[in-house]
């Protein structure tokens, strides 16, 4: 228990450096090869912000165990919400401009439901596997035009300015393979890990991916969307919580469904999805003020989020024992 348990922790540590090296290492060859900076926020930085979790559940996924795949992706969206969002805004209540919800969340709701509808028949397909990468790609094109008409968008800024400096291709390349080869050892031993806790305390791999696993790999939103908030960068903040979602449910369900496709445990759908819409609606719901032009997430909603997630987490160790 001790040993899966150090596992954990330092596989999760272990994956979210060797995410941060191995983008920094993509976007920097990408750079050296003069790829236009906008194009490498969009694209190697936006699946970067869901690599810890795409590698965990891929990873799952060859070893059989596509239900802590399914939970990480789950809980990750309940974390960023409930844990990450909230307590940003109790730290720095959030202005957000009107135009970051009006656009940005819309296609959130349609990913969630695109992804429910999918899961609805008690199982993740390779075919469904398909329809979500072709939804990825639908994605990044969507952002890359509105890219293109403006530059300020909430969600491409963050993006975008996440992007490392560039350094010499020797050093950019070397960053790659060691970013790679971290990521792989890493969530192999998140993985082994965690189903060795599960199987200690007698509780489901779905559990452990929507919990420990889930947690652990919010981490880096957390830290993006806290110092976000205390630059100033509300926006930038929500931008990063509402891109990790949306990627999440369609890069990372993926996973299962391209590598290991089958039936997982209904609670996922039962219990634990429409907990995840909640989170999302009370996202909306919270958000939404009668000025003109920002919406605001105030430090009592911020504790309101944190709350319902500590209160999710509480009903799930109740089930498990």
């Amino acid at each position: 228990m001790l040993l899966a348990t150090t596992a954990i922790v330092i596989g999760v540590a272990l994956l979210i450096w060797g995410a941060d090296r191995f983008v920094e290492g993509a976007a920097s060859i990408a750079k050296n090869l003069h790829v236009p900076t906008m194009v490498i926020g969009l694209t190697i930085v936006s699946l970067g912000t869901s690599l810890p979790e795409m590698i965990v559940a891929a990873m799952a996924a060859i070893d059989g165990n596509r239900d802590l795949g399914i939970g990480n992706v789950i809980g990750s969206n309940i974390a960023n919400i409930g844990l990450v969002l909230g307590i940003t805004a109790m730290i720095v209540p959030l202005t957000i401009k009107v135009r970051t919800l009006k656009r940005e969340t819309p296609v959130l709701i349609m990913v969630t439901f695109l992804a429910f509808a999918l899961m609805s028949d008690g199982e993740l397909s390779f075919s469904d596997g398909i329809i979500l990468l072709i939804g990825l790609a639908t994605l990044l094109t969507w952002l890359t035009m509105i890219g293109l008409r403006d530059r300020h968008d909430p969600l491409v800024e963050s993006l975008t300015e996440a992007i490392p400096e560039a350094t010499p291709m020797g050093m950019s390349v070397l960053w790659f393979i060691v970013g790679l080869i971290v990521l792989i050892i890493s969530s192999r031993m998140v993985v082994w890990g965690s189903v060795e806790v599960a199987h200690y305390l007698g509780i489901s791999d779905l559990v452990i991916g929507l919990t420990i696993v889930a947690i652990g790999t919010s981490l880096p939103e957390l830290v993006a969307s806290v110092v976000g908030a205390l630059k100033g960068e509300a926006d930038l903040a929500i931008g990063n919580v509402i891109g990790s979602n949306m990627f999440n449910l369609l890069a990372v369900l993926a996973m299962p469904a391209l590598i290991h496709p089958g039936t997982f445990a209904p609670e996922a759908l039962i219990r634990d999805y429409p907990i995840m819409i909640g989170f999302t609606i009370a996202m909306l719901l919270i958000s939404f003020s009668f000025k003109k032009h920002c919406y605001r997430i105030k430090r009592f909603e911020g504790s309101l989020l944190t709350a319902a997630f500590a209160a999710y987490l509480f009903m799930l160790y109740l089930e498990s024992t």
